[in-house]
């Protein structure tokens, strides 16, 4: 997305786990002996592991040589510390003349994760941080800063520039001492992190941003958002049950659930909606190491929660050996062969690159796990879908990605259609970190990206991204009618983006749906208003309920709106509301915002034919560098 840039800045429990029914589940069939201890599997070319005696410069070599992929790149790199100390501490209160430090920007395709039990068995002085993109002009945003992650490790923040940026009249990797940047937008999660410091979510010299999930995290000092009421800032962040020493920063939709030094809810002048607890979850898996051997920590489902919580314990979850998962390779592995591996009573490991497969992933096995490493990413052809998951329940799914081919009925499904929803609250079927995407680095286009037919399916920090820039790009070449559609009941959905498509983005026709954090762009290239209507009304509502269901609750939820080529024609079009859904007493909607960033139109009501316009002829200063905003508490 674009939005006006300038380079003014502002700075500034009670835990319920619900075990695994059983688990002994997830072991599936007998599995070969595991790895001897110390011994390391093959993971093959695209990942790396450091130990403590690693040296710095080897590591900051290694570091610097993935950190420069372009946006639509093929590469994928997954990176990887043992337990231990990394980089030296002196230097800490004065950045720029500290040595021994590990210190480089994190870039596109690019996961960094700790191999403990703890996020804070790996401790790194220095900072793994990333930056805005800065214009000819030296202004700066963070709008297209996606696809890279940080997990399971502690960070003693000492930051400064590198490579290019340090070349720069304006560097944009300065920070103050003990503070480390992470200035992203979607799909760049921080999961178990220990940031031994201050975490800055946005840039030097101020840069808009729209951000991601933090999520079973601490950061001792203060998370600085910045204030989007008087300058660049990040326009939205989930964070969930972690533990925070303040939060510096407003914004148009900042929701927190289960947070430890939360800010209160200031939802009318800040955009702040701050929840006790966390209705329900279940983190995401990751590889660690135990007692020498490599295993994947799967987390059970948990409810209403607070606080971060990194236990290991086997009330916490469960441990897999890796010798219970078949390890892919890009460069190898076909459908037909990850598939009789699942059969079997494998799990599965995706290991970077991208999977061109002339066919879907098929689980169908209860409790299988399919983990991605580096931003793996399923690439099927034909129209095929990239993976589906039958009526089983307790799967795990998380940190893949995928690209759309063309004539692609549904991308992901969870459950078939027309059958009996399973479903089961103690184990929950989980899809964490799942990005779609169509079009932006390859032709595609869908139906739907996201199909859930499962009863108590778990949705955390999934975008659903129809592109609106790079390859196949058009009205009429990526076309996508829905980003996620639930049919199931008691579906919790957690930072759920969704943006672009062209008809509802979210349809949901299930009871008892339950959303905390929503975050959508309407379509920007509608070319007339002709081309987009739903029948009845302008345009199609970003978030519909069906008429039908009779129980739904869903809190912070931002939707905006960038027509380019309506506005271009000077005929810009519009939407008839943002949200559609019942009127009844049992269906709450609470935080919504609506918002005409650029260009011209608008949506006329935030929910059904309540809530107040937004439009470009009408342009208001609710948030800043946006033409116009409405926020309404409640409804409908």
């Amino acid at each position: 997305m674009q939005i006006r840039r300038t380079s003014t800045r502002s700075r500034t429990a009670t835990l319920t786990l619900v075990g695994f029914a059983a688990a002994s589940a997830f072991g599936g069939m007998m599995a070969p002996p595991a790895l001897a201890s110390g011994t390391t599997p093959d993971f093959g070319p695209n990942v790396k592991i450091f130990d403590p005696s690693t040296p710095v410069d080897q590591i900051n070599s290694h570091l610097a040589s993935i950190a420069n992929e372009p946006e639509f790149s093929s590469n994928r790199h997954a990176v990887y510390f043992k337990p231990g100390t990394y980089g030296s501490s002196a230097g800490q209160d004065d950045p720029a003349t500290a040595t021994g430090i590990v210190n480089t920007q994190v870039g596109y395709y690019t996961s960094i994760a700790g191999l403990g039990s703890s996020p804070d068995d790996v401790k790194i002085n220095g900072a793994l941080h990333a930056e805005p993109n800065q214009a000819a002009d030296g202004t700066s945003d963070s709008l297209t800063v996606f696809y890279r992650s940080l997990a399971n490790l502690a960070v003693n923040p000492i930051q400064r520039p590198v490579g290019a940026d340090a070349q720069r009249a304006r560097p944009e990797g300065i920070e103050a001492p003990h503070t480390m940047r992470w200035a992203t937008s979607q799909a760049s999660p921080l999961r178990r992190v220990h940031i031994l410091g201050n975490l800055d979510l946005t840039g030097q010299y101020g840069a808009n941003a729209f951000g991601t999930e933090l999520a079973d995290s601490k950061v001792d000092r203060t998370v600085i958002s910045d204030d989007g009421t008087t300058g660049p800032a990040q326009a939205q962040y989930y964070t969930r049950d972690s533990q925070i020493g303040s939060w510096s920063g407003d914004g148009v939709n900042l929701v927190f659930s289960g947070v430890t030094g939360a800010p209160r809810t200031n939802f009318g002048a800040g955009g702040t909606t701050t929840l006790a607890t966390t209705p329900t979850s279940r983190p995401a898996p990751f590889l660690t190491i135990n007692s020498g051997v490599y295993e994947v920590f799967v987390p059970s489902a948990r409810t209403t929660t607070s606080g971060a919580n990194w236990s290991t314990a086997s009330n916490a979850g469960v441990r897999i050996p890796v010798s219970k998962f078949y390890i892919a390779k890009p460069t190898t592995d076909t459908a037909a062969t990850i598939n009789a591996a699942l059969a079997s009573g494998k799990h599965l490991l995706l290991t970077p690159g991208v999977y061109r497969l002339n066919g879907p992933i098929k689980v169908t096995r209860a409790n299988t796990v399919v983990l991605g490493m580096g931003y793996a990413t399923l690439a099927p052809s034909g129209g095929a879908a990239a993976i589906t998951i039958g009526d089983v329940p307790g799967v795990v799914v998380s940190s893949i990605m995928i690209d759309a081919s063309s004539g692609t009925d549904v991308l992901v499904q969870v459950g078939t259609r027309g059958a009996t929803h399973v479903g089961d609250a103690v184990n929950p079927t989980a899809l964490s970190d799942v990005f779609v995407r169509v079009g932006g680095a390859q032709e595609g286009s869908a139906r739907t990206m996201l199909e859930v037919n499962s009863d108590r399916v778990i949705l955390d920090g999934c975008w659903l991204w129809r592109a609106d820039h790079g390859a196949g790009v058009g009205w009429t070449s990526n076309t996508v009618d829905t980003g996620l559609l639930v049919n199931g009941a008691d579906v919790t959905a957690l930072g759920l983006f969704v943006e672009h498509t062209q008809k509802n983005q979210v349809v949901w026709n299930g009871e008892r749906g339950t959303t905390v954090f929503y975050q959508s762009e309407m379509p920007y290239d509608p070319p007339n208003q002709e081309s987009w209507s739903d029948g009845t009304s302008e345009g199609y509502a970003s978030y519909k309920v069906a008429s039908g269901v009779k129980v739904h609750d869903a809190k912070g939820l931002a939707i905006y709106t960038l027509f380019m080529p309506s506005t271009f024609a000077g005929q810009p079009v519009h939407a008839a509301s943002a949200i559609q859904a019942p009127t009844s007493d049992a269906v709450h909607f609470q935080s919504m915002t609506t918002a005409v960033i650029y260009f011209g139109g608008g949506i006329r009501h935030v929910i059904n034919a309540n809530g107040g316009a937004v439009d470009a002829s009408q342009p208001n200063s609710v948030v800043y560098g946006m033409t116009a905003a409405a926020r309404l508490v409640a409804g409908p």
